[in-house]
């Protein structure tokens, strides 16, 4: 019952925020149901509550204050890597709601990390036609509760922002221990803000001069081009295919919704590195399954998370790879702190499609730093 009315509160919240701006929410039981009042504080009656209890809202614009890529944040996500090897991790399955006829998802992702007062509960949203009307593709928000007793502490209404970090954090991390050290061009298939995030986070563990990218609009290209090379200080090149992204860079960047790979087998060269991020659901793919087999090194966030969601779920489909035991986890990596290349040459691959771990974690992050900051 406490968490249904909770819900309330932030659809309450969600609906009305551009006419109550809102620091944060105080349960109170009292004989009126709902007094929304013109001031910093909402008062709710909850009429099973009996105890006063405060919660923290944080906005996406305080967030984005605090909360940047950057070599700490990097940090963050890699223990969260790190504690699922080490440590009695709770996090179960992702729930997902699919919305097909808008091209539409919501998620929810969850974990509880043992050591720590406080865990995430996540909502996130991709809508992937959103472009067309000019709308970010993602949004969503984060809620802290107390591992002591249950209750909710914060609201991190971040529009999906501390999703985008983590994950462009994530691939700075696997680029740290999988990449070779010496890379000149990067490709980037995409030109979303997940493309751009995972451009700024690479660029804090791995030198790179230019930038190969490929897209669905011309306008999109044009504006991740000019700032991009504002940003970076990078040479950025827009080409008209994914397979000259790929055969034209050293490291390979997927970023989109796609059911059907856009990296074929053939255009992977030795040395080339790949992190593919986009394929988070049963019905996507980014790459041609063969390209796992060919790898000398491929490596997943979670194995049981990607067998059901990630870019090994159509390789075991088809029996291209028949059995797992030799994909490491990535936080297998993380824990020993070793670059698991044997050689430049060799070709590496790693599919990512998020963890509620990662998510404790940057919402942690944030959380700390916005109390900071009061």
């Amino acid at each position: 019952m406490f968490f249904e009315k909770a819900f309330e509160i932030f659809l309450l919240y969600y609906n009305s925020y551009n006419l109550y701006r809102c620091n944060y929410i105080k349960f109170i039981h009292c004989s009126n149901c709902l007094n929304r009042l013109k001031t910093p504080i909402i008062k709710i009656n909850f009429e099973n509550v009996k105890e006063y209890i405060s919660m923290l809202i944080f906005t996406e614009d305080e967030i984005k204050r605090c909360v940047h890529i950057d070599e700490e944040v990097i940090e963050e996500v890699e223990s969260a890597f790190t504690d699922l090897q080490t440590k009695n991790v709770q996090m179960p399955p992702i729930m997902r709601i699919d919305i097909p006829e808008n091209n539409g998802e919501v998620d929810i992702k969850t974990a509880y990390i043992p050591g720590y007062e406080m865990f995430a509960l996540k909502v996130s949203s991709g809508f992937f036609n959103n472009y067309k009307i000019g709308l970010p593709s993602t949004g969503g928000l984060m809620i802290l509760i107390n591992a002591l007793n249950g209750q909710p502490e914060a609201l991190l209404y971040d529009n999906g922002y501390l999703t985008d970090v983590r994950t462009a954090a994530a691939g700075a991390v696997v680029a740290k221990y999988m990449a070779n050290e010496s890379i000149g061009t990067v490709g980037v298939i995409g030109a979303g803000a997940q493309a751009r995030y995972q451009l700024i986070a690479l660029k804090q563990v791995r030198h790179f001069e230019e930038v190969n990218v490929c897209g669905r609009t011309p306008k999109r290209l044009s504006e991740f081009k000019v700032e991009m090379e504002k940003t970076l200080g990078v040479k950025v090149n827009v080409l008209s295919s994914p397979e000259e992204v790929v055969t034209r860079s050293d490291l390979v960047i997927t970023t989109t919704p796609s059911s059907e790979p856009v990296v074929q087998h053939e255009w992977v060269r030795d040395g080339m590195h790949i992190t593919a991020m986009g394929s988070d659901a049963e019905h996507k793919q980014e790459l041609d399954p063969y390209i796992l087999k060919k790898a000398n090194h491929y490596v997943c966030d979670v194995i049981a998370q990607c067998e059901r969601l990630g870019e090994l779920r159509s390789a075991l489909e088809k029996n291209i790879i028949d059995n797992t035991d030799q994909i490491l986890e990535l936080g297998e990596i993380t824990s020993q702190r070793i670059n698991i290349r044997n050689s430049k040459f060799d070709i590496t691959v790693a599919d990512l499609n998020g963890t509620g771990a990662q998510d404790t974690k940057i919402a942690l992050y944030a959380y700390r730093k916005l109390t900071e900051e009061r």
